[in-house]
């Protein structure tokens, strides 16, 4: 992620909003709320106004205290609304298809947040959304994680128009919290805990959806507002996201990074040069493609490991075995295994 500023992690403000009318169930007042962290709801209404990270700790850590309710990431993903995302929100509303809503939510991350990143990676039948922590979330982690990932899921339903319930799975690299099997009914059982990496599951067929307020000229005028954003927030496009951009080849192979780099218009050298001043190199990126392409095809009962290993650019099954337990801390067969059918 191209970032051009070292201010700690920060959420927009207006979340602090959706945590007042959350515990607000359990009558839990603003004032009560945000008073010991420091903060007033006239300070948290402005839609440009963003809160670091530590201070979101607090006021998740305080909602839970007052509530007495440890799972409030499941009730703020149920009720995020896209309207809450500002104009991200209102460039994905007005996209053509999913596919598109996603890349736009993909591009943008960073006018939101800088704790998180987005990633949509897609092989054969499923895709996924790969959520990256860019920062330690503490205390607050499990809460800020499933209200992105159910939310996203929620706005899914919001942009089609249709259920999309059982459609694919969320899947969180973590551990299961205690409070799960309360709220396992309600997200229909789609989610997984202690996987390899956050990320959302699904049928690749759902990218073409079509959005019913697709809307051209609205998404190009809340496309450049977002670019204002971004520009002004310091963020360029990020060269490692080109070199995602361009790693596959039109023969779903992996290109190597003399090829990378010559469509790029760069020398390798001068690639590697400016992914190491983003905190990443070549290799690091293609060895992440190759994880998150496996973790997709071996769900794919109809490939054989042999072909999955060839598909993610390793010719000997050896390899990709000792690749795939060095990712996820298990064999191939034994994570196909484990996998719901």
């Amino acid at each position: 992620m191209g970032q051009g500023m070292a201010d700690p992690a920060v959420f927009p403000a207006i979340q602090a909003i959706q945590l007042i009318e959350l515990v607000g169930r359990w009558n839990v007042s603003a004032e009560d709320l945000l008073a010991p962290v420091g903060l007033t709801k006239e300070a948290v209404s402005d839609p440009a106004g963003r809160l670091p990270l530590p201070v979101v700790e607090k006021l998740i850590s305080r909602a839970r205290t007052l509530t007495g309710e440890p799972g409030l990431g499941f009730y703020l993903g149920l009720q995020m609304r896209i309207s809450s995302l500002g104009y991200v929100g209102f460039a994905a509303m007005t996209s053509a298809t999913i596919r598109d809503a996603i890349e736009i939510g993909v591009r943008y991350t960073p006018t939101r947040t800088t704790a998180l990143g987005m990633r949509l990676h897609t092989d054969g039948p499923l895709a996924s959304i790969v959520i990256e922590e860019l920062a330690d979330l503490g205390s607050a982690r499990d809460v800020v994680l499933l209200w992105l990932m159910v939310g996203i899921s929620q706005i899914g339903e919001t942009l089609t128009g249709k259920p999309l319930s059982g459609t694919g799975t969320v899947d969180v690299a973590a551990p299961e919290p205690s409070y799960f099997g309360r709220f396992r009914d309600v997200v229909a059982g789609r989610v997984r805990f202690n996987q390899p990496m956050h990320r959302l599951v699904f049928d690749a067929a759902i990218l073409d959806l079509p959005l019913v307020l697709r809307d051209p000229s609205a998404l190009q005028l809340a496309k450049q507002q977002c670019e204002r954003e971004l520009n002004a927030l310091g963020f360029s496009q990020s060269l490692s996201a080109g070199v995602r951009r361009v790693l596959l080849g039109e023969d779903r192979g992996f290109r190597a990074l003399e090829d990378v780099a010559r469509r790029l218009g760069m020398s390798t050298r001068t690639l590697k040069r400016k992914l190491a001043g983003e905190g990443t190199s070549f290799s690091q990126i293609l060895d992440e493609e190759r994880r998150e392409r496996a973790l997709l095809l071996v769900h794919s009962p109809e490939l054989s490991l042999e072909q999955v290993a060839e598909r993610v650019g390793y010719t000997d099954l050896a390899n990709f075995t000792r690749a795939f337990r060095r990712w996820t801390g298990t064999t191939p067969a034994a994570f196909r295994r484990s996998q719901p059918r």
